[in-house]
């Protein structure tokens, strides 16, 4: 565990938190993708499969469980509590041109061909680009609440601080894994326009108004 790691963790659990929050106070979804949501959800239920047969420690198995919960959470927050308030015409981004490729890429370039290694590879992947029903939502309203754009802005930091931990790790310990690097890189790249808007519209208390 090094400060970069501990960092991203944080910033993940962050974004997660602003966007339960936002949830429950406004009593509304409105705003949030619930297909982003519910590949999240996938990413963490096909990765985390060996909380059932490995413990590595009792920080890795909290946070595995409550990034778990709290995706599952925010579906059904979305989809069945606040579900009068989910706006699924803007939500329709089509995700198995998402889920299949992923699907491939899992089967064909991972490290070895068992079942849970096979998943944990197509959860990276997925990961990688499971914001992007949430970036097109956006850019079909023309704009985001400004507690969703802290919410995606941490998110882009939780991938950006992973970065700088492998880089880390790769100068202290010669350890880099090339599949989830080069996803991780992808995963930043999607939210570059988006840190740039956040820099100077949100920060300075401007709305945050995307190209339709």
């Amino acid at each position: 565990m090094n400060i970069f790691r501990l960092c991203g963790d944080l910033s993940h659990l962050v974004a997660i938190v602003i966007l339960l929050l936002k949830i429950w106070k406004t009593r509304s979804c409105a705003g949030i993708s619930g297909k982003s949501q519910a590949l999240f959800a996938l990413v963490f239920c096909t990765r985390y499969l060996d909380l059932f047969f490995s413990f590595v420690s009792l920080y890795n198995t909290s946070m595995k469980i409550i990034y778990i919960a709290c995706s599952i959470g925010t579906c059904y927050l979305i989809f069945m509590k606040f579900k009068p308030t989910y706006d699924s015409n803007h939500d329709s981004f089509r995700v198995e041109f998402l889920l299949g490729p992923c699907v491939i890429l899992g089967l064909v370039l991972n490290h070895s061909f068992t079942v849970t290694e096979i998943l944990w590879t197509f959860s990276i992947y997925l990961e990688a680009v499971a914001i992007l029903p949430q970036l097109f939502m956006m850019s079909k309203t023309g704009e985001a609440e400004t507690i969703t754009s802290h919410y995606l802005f941490m998110l882009g930091a939780y991938r950006g601080l992973y970065i700088l931990n492998w880089i880390y790790r790769y100068n202290t310990e010669s350890f880099i894994d090339p599949i989830a690097v080069i996803a991780g890189i992808v995963q930043t790249v999607l939210y570059i326009d988006f840190f740039y808007l956040y820099v100077t519209k949100v920060l300075k208390g401007k709305s945050l108004v995307l190209p339709c």
